[in-house]
């Protein structure tokens, strides 16, 4: 299981470390793409593999579906690890993400969260204090 938080910078050459402890869901191979909210999300393989097979139902009749399997799919690219364990983000996810330096590692469930260190801080604490209506929200779900 993915999950944490932890801080990590991005190099010169455009190298990101990820944390020792996750290396091991990445053996097979991953995948690196765009987001939601301006995020880059990395893929084990067979998690991607399941994503894409989803995306790649999307009916392609409806311009909200096209328009997100695009985003997610033409933004995808596979990456493999060092052997310092880091990862090449490639320019375009770079800057979509506004990645410079400073970065977060997030782990949710089944995939990492790519983060400027910056646009963390900003949302973490906007749903922080919306965690109590989001918890609410979720309740109806059977969350």
């Amino acid at each position: 299981m993915l999950i944490g938080e932890y801080k990590h910078t991005v190099d010169s050459k455009k190298r990101l470390a990820i944390p020792a402890k996750f290396r091991r869901f990445f053996s097979q191979g991953a995948v690196i793409t765009r987001g939601i909210d301006n995020c880059l999300v990395l893929y084990p393989l067979k998690e991607w593999q399941t994503m894409a097979d989803k995306l790649g139902r999307l009916p392609a009749s409806q311009i909200e579906a096209r328009g997100f399997a695009r985003v997610m799919l033409a933004g995808a690219m596979a990456v493999q690890f060092d052997k310092l364990g880091r990862i090449l983000i490639p320019d375009y996810l770079k800057k979509y993400a506004s990645l410079k330096k400073n970065a977060v590692v997030i782990g949710l469930y089944n995939r990492l969260e790519v983060w400027s260190g910056e646009k963390w801080d900003v949302y973490k604490g906007r749903a922080e204090k919306e965690v109590g209506d989001l918890a609410s929200k979720l309740g109806e779900l059977g969350l």
